[in-house]
């Protein structure tokens, strides 16, 4: 599928930054305790509240907004533990919450690490293990 959506407040802030922003939205992707990154996809519309899909496992995603999948595959979180977001208390940046902003700057160190690593796994070989855990979204 090439949709994506948030939660209300994560679809706000995205929303935000699709309009506002002059450039592109990146999204990195990430489950809940799984201890990888499993993607990155741009952003390619602002979010339309109206629209609903049956693809989602709760009825708590409300809305969509179309991406362009760029990398699906597993990253671990030690490749990426090292990379501090200062605009979210100098956590890693593999502790931040859905939809949180990431300074360019490191998204780009993210981008690199994604693109060199040789992944072995991506979240299409544990997708139905990972139904009972949650999506977040980080973006740049």
């Amino acid at each position: 599928y090439e949709i994506w959506c948030s939660t209300e407040d994560g679809n706000k802030r995205l929303h935000s930054a699709f309009m506002e922003r002059e450039g592109p939205v990146y999204l990195f992707f990430s489950v809940s305790r799984s201890g990888h990154f499993c993607g990155m996809a741009q952003m390619l519309s602002g979010v339309d509240y109206q629209a609903s899909s049956g693809v989602w496992a709760q009825d708590r995603w409300k809305g969509q907004f179309e991406v362009k999948w760029i990398f699906v595959k597993d990253v671990p979180n030690s490749q990426l533990r090292h990379i501090r977001l200062e605009n979210f208390k100098n956590h890693p940046i593999t502790n931040s919450m859905d939809t949180q902003e990431v300074p360019p700057e490191k998204g780009q160190q993210v981008l690199k690490i994604m693109h060199r690593y040789k992944h072995s796994t991506s979240i299409f070989d544990a997708e139905a293990n990972c139904k009972s855990l949650k999506k977040h979204t980080v973006y740049w």
